[in-house]
């Protein structure tokens, strides 16, 4: 829960987009601060995302299901969780259940919230969702967006926890998903 603090608190004196895309906008604030410095900043306003966490325990293993793909900001191909933008009225859920299917093909029996936290709170405005998919069905197929080229792997959760920062586990936003993973496996465990 957030604290009110006025003594932090700066006023917003108005706003201009400078940039739409299909997944954020680029806005100019002009604010002041408690103290009186006035200035304008950048602000990414974007719509809710939701990251998946796909848990597999079986005979085979005990994994998770990532998906590879090129991530052009990096310029470089990353293993993650699947996950992406929510759709207007949809719950995270929601959201979880139906990025999962379009980036795996897997159906998921049960999902779980795990929390949800701000990507980072200097630059956008909107919420990143962690769930958990379990009691999956891989029947289904895969029917990314058009722009999504996409590999799914099923990698041994302890490969993943090692190699978290280093090769193609670098998304700062699945080590969150991560950490509240552990955190919900460790309380499910008490």
């Amino acid at each position: 829960m957030a604290r009110k603090n006025e003594k932090l608190e700066w006023k917003q004196n108005g706003s201009e987009r400078l940039l739409h895309t299909p997944i954020l906008d680029v806005k100019s604030l002009d604010e002041t601060s408690p103290e009186g410095y006035r200035g304008k900043y950048i602000a990414f306003d974007a719509p809710d995302w939701t990251l998946v966490i796909p848990a597999v325990r079986d005979s085979e293993g005990d994994d998770f299901v990532m998906v590879r793909q090129w991530r052009h900001g990096l310029g470089a191909v990353t293993s993650e969780f699947p996950g992406g933008v929510g759709e207007p009225g949809e719950t995270p859920e929601e959201t979880a259940a139906r990025e999962l299917e379009e980036e795996t093909g897997i159906r998921a029996g049960k999902i779980t919230l795990l929390g949800s936290c701000n990507p980072n709170p200097a630059l956008f405005s909107n919420r990143v969702n962690f769930c958990l998919a379990e009691e999956l069905d891989f029947g289904g197929t895969l029917h990314p967006d058009t722009d999504e080229v996409i590999t799914c792997l099923r990698v041994n959760k302890q490969e993943v926890l090692d190699s978290f920062c280093s090769g193609e586990y670098l998304h700062a936003l699945a080590g969150t998903a991560l950490c509240l993973y552990l955190r919900y496996i460790g309380r499910r465990a008490d």
